[in-house]
C-alpha cells in the first residue's frame, strides 16, 4: 500500500535549522530525481510511522522522488513479527518453522505487489526484511534501518533472520551498541527525529491546552508526570504506577500516561488491560489514549501541561518521545537503556535512574527545586534543538545516499 502523504517545505523549518536545511538543497541538487522509496509495517501508531510522514515529504521537497510503502499482511503475521521484535530485544521465545514460513511468505507476497522499483529502497525493521531478498534487481541499492534495541539479541533468531539478509549495502542503528554481526562492517550510527512542526510538536496556545487539559479532567493546579509510551511490556508501565505513588507520598501529584494503539501489536491490548487493572481506582492515573479521541495534537498540550517527563522502558530503541518531551522545556526522568542514554545528560537536562526509588527521588527533587526544574527543561530544549530535529535527519540520510549510490 502506497501512504498518502502531507506536503512539507524545507524552508519552514530555517527558523529552527537554517544550516541543516542549506545542506539538505544542495544535496538534492546533486541528487534530484533520484527515486527513494521507504517500506514499513504500519502507516499508522508507531514512531516509525510518525518519522516517515515527515521524512519523506521533506526529501521530496529536496528533489528526491520519495514514497512510502507499507505492508498488506494478516494479523497473523503481525503476531509472529511481535515475537520477532521481542526476541531481537532478547526474549527467550520459540518462533516455528511454521511462523518462519508465513514471515517468508508475507515477504515474498510483498515484494511482488508493493511498488517497489526504485535506486535506493530502505527498509523498516524486521518486519519487512525479507522483501529484497524476493526482488530481482541489479539496478536497487538495500538499506535496513533498524529502529529497535539489538543489543542482546536472542542469537538463534538474530541468525536465522539476518541469514538471508546478505544484500543490503547499509545497516542503520541508533547507536552503535545494537551492531551485531553480519552488520558489523556496513553499520553506521544514526539517530532518529522528531517534527518541530508537526501537531505532535507545533506551539499552542494557552487556551487550546487548557481546553484539552479540560476535556481530560487534568487538574492544572497540582504537578503532572507524564510517561508516553506503547502498552507492551518492555515499556514497564507498572514501574511507572510505583514511580508515581512514592512521590505521591511526598506531594499531591498525577500521573497521565499517554498511548496509542498501534495496528501492529496484537499484544498491546492484553497489557493494556494488566497495566489498567495495577492502577486501579486511583482518579489522579490518566490513561490518555486515542480509544479517549487522543491523537497528535493533544499529546502536544498534555506534554506541555506536564511538569516532568518519566520513562521506566527497560529495552528501548531510541525512545523519541523523550525529545518530544525535552522539546517542550521539560526535564525527562528515565531509565538509562538504549538511546535514551544519549538524550538525557544526567543532571544537566534531567535525570538518568534505574530502581523504582531513584527514579521517585529523582523526581522529588526537581518538584523540590524549581529553579533546577527550569533550568533543566531549556538545557533539554536546546539538546533537542541541536540534535534532534528532522532537518538534522533527513541531512544525514541524504549524505547517506550519496554515499551509498556514488
Amino acid at each position: 500500500m502506497t501512504v498518502e502523504l502531507p506536503v512539507k517545505k524545507l524552508s519552514d523549518y530555517s527558523i529552527f535549522a537554517s544550516e541543516d536545511v542549506e545542506a539538505i538543497f544542495e544535496l538534492g541538487k546533486r541528487l534530484k530525481g533520484l527515486k527513494v522509496v521507504h517500506v514499513n509495517a504500519t502507516a499508522y501508531g508507531g514512531g516509525v510511522a510518525e518519522l516517515l510522514m515527515t521524512i519523506v515529504p521533506l526529501m521530496r521537497d529536496a528533489g528526491i522522488d520519495a514514497s512510502w510503502e507499507v505492508l498488506e499482511a494478516p494479523m497473523e503475521f503481525f503476531n509472529v513479527t511481535k515475537k520477532l521484535h521481542n526476541t531481537l530485544q532478547g526474549a527467550d521465545i520459540e518462533i516455528s518453522d511454521e511462523e518462519w514460513g508465513l514471515f517468508e511468505k508475507v515477504n515474498e507476497e510483498n515484494a511482488k505487489k508493493l511498488k517497489l522499483d526504485s535506486d535506493v529502497l530502505i527498509i523498516h525493521d524486521p518486519q519487512p526484511a525479507y522483501i529484497p531478498y524476493f526482488l530481482d534487481s541489479t539496478n536497487t541499492q538495500y538499506i535496513w534501518r533498524c529502529h529497535i534495541d539489538t543489543s542482546t539479541p536472542n542469537l538463534k533468531v538474530w541468525n536465522r533472520l539476518t541469514s538471508k539478509m546478505t544484500m543490503y549495502k547499509r545497516a542503520l542503528f541508533h547507536i552503535m551498541d545494537y551492531v551485531k554481526p553480519p552488520f558489523d562492517k556496513i553499520a553506521v550510527e544514526f539517530p532518529p527525529s522528531i517534527d518541530p512542526l508537526s501537531p505532535k510538536n507545533i506551539e499552542m496556545n494557552e487556551k487550546e491546552i487548557i481546553e484539552i487539559a479540560k476535556r481530560y479532567n487534568i487538574d492544572v493546579s497540582k504537578p503532572l508526570i507524564t510517561v508516553v509510551a506503547r502498552f507492551d511490556p518492555w515499556k514497564d508501565l507498572f514501574s511507572a504506577i510505583d514511580v508515581y505513588r512514592k512521590v505521591k507520598e511526598r506531594y499531591d501529584v498525577q500521573l497521565a500516561i499517554v498511548s496509542a494503539m498501534a495496528k501492529d501489536d496484537p499484544e498491546g491490548w492484553i497489557f493494556f488491560e494488566d497495566v489498567l487493572r495495577y492502577a486501579g481506582t486511583d482518579k489522579d492515573i490518566l490513561f490518555l489514549t486515542d480509544l479517549k479521541g487522543v491523537s497528535h495534537l493533544e499529546v502536544n498540550a498534555i506534554q506541555r501541561l506536564s511538569t516532568i517527563g518519566l520513562h521506566t522502558a527497560t529495552r528501548e530503541g531510541f525512545g523519541l518521545v523523550i525529545s518530544e518531551m525535552m522539546w517542550k522545556e521539560h526535564p525527562v526522568v528515565a531509565r538509562p537503556v538504549g538511546g535514551v542514554k544519549i538524550q538525557i545528560e544526567d543532571g544537566i537536562n534531567g535525570y538518568l535512574r534505574t530502581d523504582v526509588d531513584d527514579l521517585a527521588n529523582a523526581i522529588s527533587e526537581l518538584l523540590e527545586n524549581k529553579s533546577k526544574l527550569n533550568d533543566f527543561g531549556k538545557r533539554a530544549k536546546e539538546k533537542v534543538r541541536k540534535t534532534y530535529l528532522s532537518t538534522a535527519h533527513v541531512r544525514r540520510y541524504l549524505e547517506l545516499i550519496e554515499s551509498v549510490v556514488k
